[in-house]
C-alpha cells in the first residue's frame, strides 16, 4: 500500500496558517490574522470552482498528498495568464514570463503560467484529483512535481540558493523513495525543456539521489 493511501486528509487552511504561526520571522513583519486565513484559503478554493478556472494544485501543498512533513506558507498553482486575469481579487505584485505573485487577503498565491511549456506540459498530462478538506481539488501527480522540482534546480544553483537547492532535493529523494516512479521517462520528458548542460546536471542530481536512497535502504 502506497504512503499516499493512507495519509490523513489535508487540511490546506491549517498548514498554512501553522507554517505563519510557527514561522518567528512573521512576528518580526506586519501582524497575520493567522486564525483567519483557514477562512481565507476556503474561500480562495470556493472562487477557484465558481469562476471554473483551469488550473493545477502543486509545491508544498501537492506534495503533502503524497509525503509527510511538508511545510509552507503560500499556494502554489499552474494557471494561464488569462486564468489570473479573471481572478482581480488576486492582487499581482510581481510578473514575469513564467511566474506571477499575488495575495488574495493575507494569502500568498504563487502562479506558475502555462505560457512556460513545461508547466502546461504538467497541466495537460501529469495531473489528478485529489481530495483535501476544503474539497477536491486537480493536483499534480508524484511525476508531475519531479518534473517541476528537477526543471528548477539548475537555475536554483546559479541563483545560489542553497535553501531551496536542499529542500527541493530532499522533495524528489522523498518521492523516488516513497513512490518509486520510474525516472527515465521523466528525464527524457525533461530534454525538450533544458539546456544540454542543464540535463547533464539534472541527471548527475539523479544519480546521486538514487545512492543515497541506495544506502538508507541498506542500513534499515
Amino acid at each position: 500500500m502506497s504512503t499516499s493511501s493512507i495519509l490523513p486528509r489535508v487540511h490546506i487552511g491549517e498548514v498554512i496558517r501553522n507554517a505563519v504561526v510557527f514561522n518567528p520571522e512573521n512576528h518580526q513583519k506586519h501582524p497575520v490574522n493567522a486564525d483567519s486565513l483557514i477562512e481565507t484559503v476556503a474561500r480562495f478554493f470556493a472562487l477557484l470552482h465558481e469562476r471554473r478556472i483551469n488550473y493545477v494544485l502543486v509545491g508544498g501543498i501537492a506534495l503533502l498528498q503524497y509525503v509527510e512533513g511538508r511545510n509552507t506558507e503560500d499556494i502554489d498553482l499552474i494557471m494561464a495568464l488569462s486564468a489570473l486575469e479573471r481572478l482581480p481579487e488576486v492582487v499581482v505584485e510581481t510578473r514575469d514570463d513564467d511566474f506571477a505573485r499575488g495575495k488574495f487577503g493575507d494569502l500568498q498565491v504563487d502562479v506558475l503560467l502555462t505560457s512556460n511549456a513545461l508547466f502546461e506540459e504538467v497541466r495537460r498530462q501529469y495531473t489528478t484529483t485529489r481530495q483535501f478538506v476544503e474539497q477536491d481539488i486537480p493536483c499534480a501527480t508524484v511525476e508531475g512535481l519531479i518534473l517541476l522540482k528537477l526543471y528548477s534546480l539548475p537555475s536554483l544553483y546559479r541563483q545560489g540558493n542553497f535553501t531551496r537547492v536542499g529542500l527541493y532535493e530532499n522533495d524528489v529523494a522523498t518521492l523516488l523513495q516513497t513512490h518509486k516512479p520510474a525516472i527515465d521517462p521523466l528525464l527524457v520528458k525533461l530534454a525538450a525543456y533544458l539546456s544540454e548542460n542543464d540535463l547533464t546536471q539534472v541527471k548527475q542530481i539523479v544519480t546521486e539521489i538514487q545512492q543515497r536512497i541506495t544506502r538508507f535502504e541498506e542500513r534499515s
